[in-house]
């Protein structure tokens, strides 16, 4: 399968769908990914930790999209993401234990 991590773009979200080790993990397995350039800078991680896992480095979102059978993200789509969300795709949002545990103060 191709995953494919975005960078995340919200507004203080600094989270990346993957770390470096996932996503080496992934190629193990015999997995294709794509990751947006810059996109665990927010986590500390570089271009060059997600190649040295086997990742691809693509210059857009747009070609994440593209390329990827599955998109693997921390947030929501946003307004500017949601016009490359395409039928047929898989999309994999990670949930955070205590947002669903606290989903009624919010």
């Amino acid at each position: 399968m191709k995953i494919g991590i975005p960078k995340e773009i919200k507004v203080h979200e600094y989270r990346v769908g993957m770390v470096p080790a996932s996503v080496k993990e992934a190629v193990l397995h015999g997995h294709t990914v794509y990751v947006e350039t810059l996109a665990g800078v927010g986590i500390g991680c570089s271009d060059e930790d997600y190649i040295a896992a086997g990742a691809q480095i693509v210059n857009s979102a747009q070609a994440v999209f593209e390329q990827a059978d599955m998109i693997v993200k921390v947030k929501e789509p946003q307004p500017s993401e949601r016009m490359c969300y395409v039928k047929g795709k898989y999309y994999l949002r990670i949930f955070i234990w205590h947002q669903i545990k606290n989903r009624h103060k919010t």
